[in-house]
């Protein structure tokens, strides 16, 4: 079984899947007179012509390293943000697309403040917190037609702290 040791997540090794969403760095703003940063515009949203933004609450079971997986999944018309509403670190595995398939998985491991913006069409897993609750808001497509491709590798491969 092929092992993968979670990277930290940062935005240089993310930005082949997707957008890092943190507070790293000074505001790009200051606004609410003076009383809060703004870090503007952080992840690039891909709805495609016929879908829209939506915003969901999802509460994922956690999980424990070691995870084994054998499932990715993307979709193919729109962006996922994942935005999580506890400060705990959940891991993040994507792939690249090689011709339609997900290629070899890498895994990434946010420090707790940060959330994620997945391109459109980006191969990941499932959503994985380490820590209860498992509560993120979610912002996605909404709209018609199915959303999602799923592929099953034919052997899992085992995140390892």
């Amino acid at each position: 079984m092929p092992t993968l040791r979670p990277e930290p997540l940062t935005a240089a090794a993310f930005a082949p899947f997707g957008d890092v969403l943190d507070t790293r760095g000074d505001p790009d703003r200051i606004i609410n007179a003076g009383l809060c940063g703004r870090w503007h515009d952080r992840a690039r949203l891909d709805f495609g012509p016929d879908g829209r933004a939506g915003i969901s609450v999802f509460l994922a079971d956690p999980r424990a390293l070691p995870y084994a997986f054998d499932l990715v999944e993307r979709h193919p018309d729109g962006s996922q943000a994942f935005l999580p509403m506890t400060p705990h670190p959940f891991l993040v595995i994507v792939a690249p697309d090689l011709a339609g398939t997900p290629g070899s998985p890498r895994a990434f491991l946010t420090d707790g403040t940060q959330g994620i913006n997945l391109h459109r069409g980006t191969w990941h897993g499932v959503l994985t917190p380490l820590h209860a609750p498992g509560r993120f808001a979610v912002v996605d497509r909404i709209g018609p037609g199915a959303n999602l491709h799923e592929h099953r590798f034919s052997e899992p491969f085992t995140v390892i702290a």
